[in-house]
């Protein structure tokens, strides 16, 4: 028999149970209000699906998206055709995309659209850059080390013998097929009885390698070894050498693809005898694409990936290397469970108001820090005294080295030093010059020969000669310092390629206020007036401006007067209308040292190069951009 009751209880628990669901939902929009992120839509412009590394790229990208739950990806395929890929990221931009990830098919043809982009949303570009800085971030690998690292295997495998190579290259019109064929031919001219006997513009195809091997190794039989710019190329060489019954040749590629066919999987075979790796960026690109859409403050202008060579000798180890990573993170020793990371500083010296803010930069990011040690201590402009402080620092046990090199030259006993006391090493504002790159681990600072450029692409854009030739006097930084000699060849290049400019002379000084004055009263004294000064950092600049006021002359007006760094000394110079322009050398290096310290003690293999965010500064925008400089 029903129960009478039963029906007061139906409604009463059919209430309850809207109660409950209604706080349910409740529960989950609060939360969700919690732990909910934007959604971001990335676009990712090819060049073409037919290379192996394009393929990887796109696989890396989606492995990587697929940790983030709130990004989206649409890809699209330009088949080979510049046209073709500008008319996709238009399309892109159609779809309302938040970022492009881009690999360009032709740099000069793509870099107007990369430009027009970059007013809009950020822009990521991976492998072959765009002329100027209209992007986020290019991440790429250092091409020439590529070449050097294939051309020291090449001489290695040919042991000295009087020996001729064929180069196959990728492009012969590519910017970094250059730098790799220039790193390669550069390290071979150590050895004159090898000689690049063929060139071949493989157009990075297998298919075309082969035959074109078939055609000219039969009339070249003093070829002893094949270098191909992919391991894709490569294995169509293997083909051709195999099918012409020729013995021991040894063929290098480029690449080192952890796939079917890859460079890894070709050496493992005894296919290739070696091949250097050349990271796609596709991980990174992700990575660092989530750091600027979440607005993340300390994201560089350019990151090199570090290349690696894997030879017949190493294939085994480097496999159960990565095996072992798979299973478990990386390590390199830091132990930092228990005690702060011990970061010793040997800093160059106080010669400039830029290197007192890079020096309080780090002093800052150290100390807002509570899990890093500083030890800093200073050069005072002395490379003997530095040798000593890092010295000092390998005998304390620091667990990670980080110094401004005074020179290029002279550093490979101390970097083995640290390198066998298992400390790495990384290099800010300067790079030195070393056989082995081993010995560091990473550049944080600028691209000192694009600041070059960029001060003679603004020289060349503002100032027209009436006389038809415009006459530059260059007062140089430290004689042997990496941005002495960089900021030279930049600028020069740029000036090289218009006949309406002449570098009068170019004169070494030391970066300090004192030597720019003293050179600019020596020019004027010689009677050398130049109608242009391009000095290499503000001080120097400040330095000239002095002498040629003294000379009764107008800085700024009569003589145009250029300089790098762009600190508020120079803004201030900027405002007064003497100086006209100033290309930023970020000195705020302290939070990227400390990241790079920290991914270190984390296990991570950070890129070879980070190079800072930078911009250009005129009397235009001295004004306005005056109050928010930090140095």
């Amino acid at each position: 028999m029903r129960d009478p009751s039963s029906n007061k209880r139906g409604p009463f628990i059919f209430g309850l149970l809207t109660v409950v669901v209604l706080m349910l939902v409740i529960c989950v929009l609060n939360l969700k209000a919690v732990t909910n992120e934007p959604d971001f839509l990335i676009g990712i412009s090819q060049p073409n699906l037919n290379e192996p590394r394009q393929m990887m790229m796109n696989n890396e990208i989606r492995k990587e998206a697929e940790k983030h739950k709130n990004v989206r990806l649409i890809f699209t395929d330009a088949a080979e055709n510049s046209e073709k890929q500008i008319h996709d990221v238009q399309k892109l931009m159609n779809y309302g995309i938040d970022l492009l990830i881009i690999s360009l098919n032709d740099s000069e043809k793509l870099t107007p659209i990369v430009t027009e982009v970059y007013k809009n949303i950020p822009v990521i570009v991976l492998g072959r850059g765009v002329t100027g800085y209209d992007y986020s971030l290019f991440i790429g690998s250092d091409n020439l080390s590529i070449g050097k690292k294939s051309g020291k295997l090449a001489s290695d495998l040919l042991a000295g013998t009087s020996s001729e190579i064929v180069e196959i290259k990728g492009s012969i019109h590519s910017k970094s097929v250059e730098e790799t064929s220039h790193g390669f031919q550069d390290y071979l001219s150590r050895t004159p009885s090898i000689k690049i006997a063929q060139v071949i513009d493989g157009e990075w195809r297998r298919d075309l390698a082969e035959d074109e091997l078939k055609r000219i190794l039969p009339s070249n039989p003093g070829v002893r070894l094949v270098f191909a710019h992919s391991d894709a190329m490569a294995l169509g060489a293997h083909r051709a050498i195999e099918a012409l019954g020729l013995p021991n040749v040894p063929i290098i590629g480029i690449d080192g693809l952890d796939t079917e066919n890859g460079g890894f999987d070709l050496v493992k075979q005894g296919v290739l005898s070696g091949t250097v790796t050349s990271p796609t960026g596709g991980r990174e690109s992700i990575q660092y694409a989530m750091d600027i859409m979440n607005r993340e403050k300390v994201i560089p202008k350019k990151i090199i990936l570090r290349s690696h060579l894997i030879t017949r000798k190493n294939v085994d180890q480097v496999e159960a290397a990565n095996e072992q990573n798979d299973k478990q993170p990386p390590t390199t020793g830091l132990d930092v469970s228990t005690k702060k990371i011990k970061l010793g500083v040997a800093i160059v010296g106080s010669e400039s108001s830029w290197r007192a803010a890079n020096t309080e930069s780090i002093k800052n990011a150290a100390g807002q820090d509570v899990g890093i040690d500083l030890m800093m201590q200073n050069a005072e402009g002395s490379q003997d005294k530095q040798i000593e402080i890092i010295r000092r620092f390998i005998q304390q046990k620091v667990d990670v080295i980080a110094f401004t090199p005074i020179v290029e030259t002279g550093w490979e006993q101390v970097l083995t030093e640290a390198k066998a006391a298992g400390i790495p090493v990384i290099l800010t504002d300067r790079k030195v010059k070393v056989e082995d790159d081993s010995l560091w681990t990473t550049f944080i600072g600028s691209d000192f020969v694009e600041e070059g450029r960029r001060a003679a692409r603004w020289l060349v854009e503002h100032k027209a000669s009436d006389s038809g030739v415009t006459n530059v006097l260059e007062l140089q930084g430290t004689a042997g310092s990496a941005p002495a000699i960089e900021r030279k060849q930049g600028f020069e290049e740029v000036l090289s390629q218009s006949s309406g400019f002449r570098v009068l002379d170019s004169e070494i000084g030391d970066f300090t206020y004192e030597s720019g004055q003293a050179l600019m009263s020596k020019a004027i004294s010689l009677g050398k007036i130049p109608q242009v000064v391009f000095a290499h950092n503000d001080d120097m600049a400040l330095g000239a401006i002095k002498a040629i006021e003294k000379a009764g002359l107008k800085p700024g007006k009569e003589i145009v007067v250029l300089s790098v760094d762009a600190t508020k000394l120079a803004f201030q110079a900027m405002q007064a209308g003497k100086l006209n322009m100033s290309v930023e050398c970020n000195p705020l290096l302290g939070p990227q040292i400390i990241k790079a310290v920290k991914d270190l003690a984390a296990g991570k293999e950070i890129p070879v190069n980070i190079i800072t965010a930078e911009g250009i500064f005129s009397q235009d925008t001295a004004k306005r951009d005056i109050s928010t400089r930090k140095y």
